[in-house]
């Protein structure tokens, strides 16, 4: 039976980016318009962290260290001191954007989007990976909004939404471009709209259906299997985790600025479980350029 409960009561405006930490146990989420982190622990205490700027995403390093990427660009933070460290600004020349949907690939680099803040006529922002060096690579531009990165079990294929109502399909290697793009899934073609994203043991993407109070789940073929019903009608994106990795964490929106939702639940954070699936380890981050 696949039962949904919210596990906070204070509503983010947007939450977003889910992160299951599985050595340490822990979940992370932000509130991306109050540039606010979030961490669950085992323990079942939440921490909290505010920002200088809005947030899009984050990856672990270790223990008392995470990237994240904030508007103002990429940073090394310290969960102790509280202490930022720029790491690169790649849209600096950019103020209509921010940084948004990021995840790291198998082999611990991370790659980030970004997206118009406002302006969603066409394509301010651009697809990012910050390397084992240190050196930020583009991989794509043209980007309405960042949505979904996320990999296969094996990592050689890389998922990603570019705003446009598709889920596109790369193939990945970790020191090269991306591979020419497929289209993966069309949701638009559906009547939906594809947001955050994670990807199964078995290869299937789970996605938040924004809009629809669904999360869908796509098999390895691009066709839409499942849908499960969510409270809340603008999920906004999603990731396994708890110490089996068969619980799917969903983040949700009450005002991002562009959309708004007053109902009851909007803006929390659910658990979702019963489901026939179970996730994957996301790696950590691994590059020791800053020591």
């Amino acid at each position: 039976m696949i039962t949904v409960s919210a596990i906070t009561e204070r509503p983010c405006a947007l939450g977003e980016g889910p992160l299951w930490d599985t050595e340490h146990q822990r979940l992370f989420w932000v509130d991306s318009v109050k540039g606010q982190i979030f961490c669950l622990s085992d323990d079942n205490l939440i921490k909290q962290w505010q920002l200088s700027a809005m947030v899009g995403s984050l990856a672990v390093i270790d223990k008392h260290q995470i990237l994240v990427a904030l508007q103002t660009g990429l940073h090394r933070f310290n969960l102790e001191s509280e202490t930022l460290d720029l790491i690169h600004d790649p849209e600096s020349h950019l103020p209509q954007t921010r940084m948004n949907d990021g995840k790291t690939d198998r082999v611990g680099q991370f790659l980030f989007a970004s997206m118009g803040i406002k302006d969603r006529t066409q394509g301010w922002g651009s697809l990012y990976r910050l390397n084992h060096a240190g050196d930020v690579e583009i991989l794509l531009d043209d980007v309405v909004v960042g949505n979904g990165p996320c990999f296969s079990p094996s990592g050689d294929w890389f998922y990603f939404s570019d705003g446009r109502g598709t889920i596109q399909k790369y193939p990945y290697h970790p020191e090269k471009p991306l591979g020419p793009a497929t289209v993966f899934f069309d949701a638009r073609a559906k009547g939906l709209a594809c947001d955050g994203a994670t990807v199964d043991a078995n290869g299937n993407i789970w996605t938040a259906l924004i809009g629809s109070s669904k999360i869908g789940c796509i098999d390895k073929n691009g066709i839409l299997k499942l849908t499960v019903e969510v409270p809340i009608p603008l999920p906004s994106s999603v990731m396994f985790g708890g110490p089996d990795l068969r619980q799917l964490f969903v983040t949700s929106i009450s005002d991002s600025g562009n959309r708004q939702d007053n109902s009851p639940g909007a803006g929390l954070l659910y658990r979702v479980v019963g489901l026939k699936a179970q996730g994957l380890s996301e790696t950590p981050f691994k590059g020791q350029f800053w020591l």
